[in-house]
């Protein structure tokens, strides 16, 4: 099979396109080939020996997919062979097929094609929880999304708006404004030409009630001078690359709740919140919920899309269409 392969780590042009042997599942795991995958930012880092975790080369890049069940191990019982799924996994879903454990795995939603199913997973389980079981969004809250032009941003707009929320978007530039309005948001702030507490506080009158920052870095505590009492600010990640130090004198004046949230760990800890989200979720499928994808290429462009994604210039989702070439 054909996979994107890191053989040295370092820049996205690095990867290169080899011809490897075809995965093999073992008892427990589901082989799948992968019709679509989905570009996400630990991709660039991993790939660069930039994140929390070095993977050693070589290794195939990729973390994010959606296929059909090729072949089950013997003890699988929840796959067959045909099932449209979707999944998640640490490496190797910029190949022709995967092998994963089957609980990496679930039904790729009704109503959502392979595309859309393979951006969907990652950032709209990581939106809903930001907003609902970490943020405790109520209908009529303001929301504040900081990076909100990217993948997980476009889909907290997309899921706040649909459960009632008023959403301000906080971007870069006029372009990705105008995107994130097109998704729903009723306001936007462009951050590196305005004044991001201060417009919050405008436009808010009394402040954000949630405040979800994938970005980190300066934005941080500006978003949270400009939480009203009792807000709840979600940190998500560190995209801007610097881990921000809050004045703690502000958590005690606003009376503000501050947390953490990772994806990954969710299951662990709050696995009923889990079962709850996906029914919510499937509801809002339902509804014609379904991820912004912006660009799409071959498996051969992989280098390419992930150096559009480091350049941190791109909206919504990028997806790697294996069924192309």
């Amino acid at each position: 099979m054909r996979a994107a392969r890191c053989e040295i780590h370092g820049d996205p042009d690095k990867i290169v396109i080899r011809e490897i042997p075809d995965p093999v599942a073992g008892p427990s795991e589901v082989l799948v080939g992968i019709e679509a995958a989905a570009v996400n930012y630990p991709d660039v880092l991993i790939a660069a020996d930039r994140y929390q975790v070095t993977v050693p080369t070589p290794f195939t890049t990729g973390s994010e997919f959606a296929g059909r069940v090729l072949a089950v191990g013997a003890e699988v019982t929840n796959f067959v062979p045909g099932d449209a799924v979707m999944g998640t996994a640490f490496g190797g879903a910029f190949a022709e097929q995967i092998t994963v454990p089957h609980t990496a795995l679930s039904p790729a939603p009704a109503g959502l094609d392979m595309i859309h199913a393979a951006a969907f997973n990652v950032t709209y389980r990581t939106a809903y929880h930001s907003l609902t079981t970490f943020g405790d969004l109520k209908p009529g809250n303001w929301v504040v999304v900081l990076g909100a032009a990217g993948g997980v941003g476009t889909a907290c707009i997309d899921i706040a708006t649909r459960l009632g929320a008023k959403v301000i978007a906080a971007v870069s530039t006029a372009e990705r404004a105008e995107a994130c309005r097109a998704l729903g948001a009723v306001e936007t702030i462009a951050y590196d030409d305005e004044d991001l507490k201060l417009r919050i506080k405008e436009i808010t009158g009394t402040g954000a009630d949630v405040v979800i920052d994938p970005v980190g870095g300066a934005y941080s505590e500006q978003a949270i001078r400009a939480i009203g009492w009792g807000g709840r600010y979600v940190c998500l990640g560190f995209a801007q690359g610097d881990i921000p130090r809050i004045p703690m004198n502000l958590v005690l004046l606003k009376g503000a709740i501050l947390r953490g949230f990772e994806i990954r760990t969710l299951a662990a800890h709050l696995p009923q919140a889990v079962e709850e989200g996906r029914k919510e979720i499937e509801r809002l499928v339902g509804q014609g919920m379904k991820p912004y994808v912006s660009e799409i290429y071959t498996l051969d462009e992989v280098p390419l899309a992930l150096t559009r994604m480091s350049e941190r210039l791109t909206t919504g989702k990028l997806v790697i269409d294996m069924t192309r070439r």
